[in-house]
């Protein structure tokens, strides 16, 4: 039970990665926040799930790109579950596209999906943490692609690097409070983000064949991480970046 009695708040929480950690994080004591864009409907089999775990589930529906999005969500939060004590930043999107006719509004939706809407809900969530005066665990999911490019995601991959860099520099600015701010970077995790493009057998088998471990990952491989940086165990990490890519990035020679 690492994460016993504390509230666990996740943005796009409804599925894939988002889905697994809330369910992980209800399963080791917590209570779960969600946001996600998807219809409350389609989020009720995943609130009775964690609610079956004798944990507590608050839905909000929203969209992190839009500012007010983060202070109803917090609000929310703060009302219903009477504080916030880990906060996850997951929600973004990866229409991939070819650079050089990038449709300006692909750009402008994935910078404000995956940049804006991770700074706007990180703010709102650290301005509660501080607040409450207990501290706190915010983490941010980046991606592989902070670290190297993408052809078809010149868009997408300044985000994650982006991400990664508001976890550095909150960690420096929050340190003062007790919070403590980190980043997972995730390499090909099978989600809804990337099924078009791994329906193509072969792509799928060339990315399989690059990772040491020999196989893509799947969203629950995100939760221990998740769980393990906003627990006790890692109290003395802040800043720092914990990649869970099978070993792929120490393969790209």
């Amino acid at each position: 039970m690492l994460l016993e009695n504390k509230v666990f708040a996740i943005t796009g929480g409804a599925s894939g990665i988002g889905r697994a950690a809330a369910l992980d994080a209800a399963r080791q004591g917590a209570d779960i926040a969600i946001t996600d864009v998807m219809e409350e409907k389609h989020v009720e089999p995943l609130l009775r799930a964690i609610e079956a775990q004798g944990r507590r589930a608050l839905y909000l529906r929203g969209d992190v790109a839009a500012p007010e999005t983060a202070n109803r969500f917090i609000d929310s939060i703060r009302e219903t579950l009477g504080g916030l004590d880990i906060f996850v930043s997951n929600a973004g999107i990866c229409p991939f596209h070819a650079f050089l006719d990038m449709p300006p509004a692909t750009l402008e939706k994935t910078v404000s999906v995956n940049l804006l809407g991770a700074y706007f809900m990180v703010q709102a969530a650290a301005k509660l943490m501080v607040a409450q005066g207990r501290g706190g665990a915010i983490i941010a999911v980046s991606s592989i692609s902070a670290l190297v490019g993408g052809e078809f995601q010149t868009h997408y991959t300044p985000t994650k690097a982006g991400v990664l860099s508001l976890m550095q520099s909150t960690a420096i600015a929050l340190g003062r409070h007790g919070i403590r701010c980190n980043a997972v970077l995730p390499g090909t995790i099978r989600t809804a983000i990337n099924e078009n493009d791994l329906a193509d057998e072969r792509k799928a088998r060339k990315l399989i064949e690059r990772i040491p471990l020999g196989r893509l990952g799947e969203p629950e491989d995100l939760a221990g991480p998740i769980v393990f940086l906003a627990s006790d165990m890692a109290r003395y990490v802040t800043g720092a970046s914990l990649l869970v890519d099978g070993g792929c990035f120490v393969n790209l020679q």
